[in-house]
């Protein structure tokens, strides 16, 4: 199989939701992901890496972290590497404040 770019989306809620889950015998190259506060006021996201590998660990790539009113906010500099089974998850400090978007680069594992 070729290798396959993906776009995924999750509009944030005050409940932690995997807004992409790297799919079985492949690996995922997260090429972007951004958190963009849609309300007249500041919000709070905090994105996080489970590790399907390390069961479930969940490590923070930015925890409470304010989204500027009508504003993106970067959650990943450079390149983040999931494998198969791995989720990106996030949450907000309100329900329809954040939304979060990203790109990844999806690799079949031989």
């Amino acid at each position: 199989m070729a290798e396959t770019f993906k776009n995924f989306k999750l509009a944030l809620t005050t409940s932690s939701t995997a807004a992409y889950t790297c799919p079985a015998s492949t690996t995922a190259i997260v090429l972007m992901a951004q958190a963009a506060n849609i309300t007249g006021g500041d919000a709070y996201a905090t994105v996080l890496w489970t590790d399907a590998s390390d069961s479930n660990a969940e490590t923070r790539l930015i925890k409470d972290e304010i989204v500027p009113a009508g504003a993106p906010l970067s959650v990943v500099s450079g390149k983040f590497v999931l494998e198969a089974g791995d989720s990106i998850k996030a949450v907000a400090s309100a329900g329809s404040s954040v939304e979060l978007s990203g790109s990844v680069l999806e690799i079949p594992n031989a």
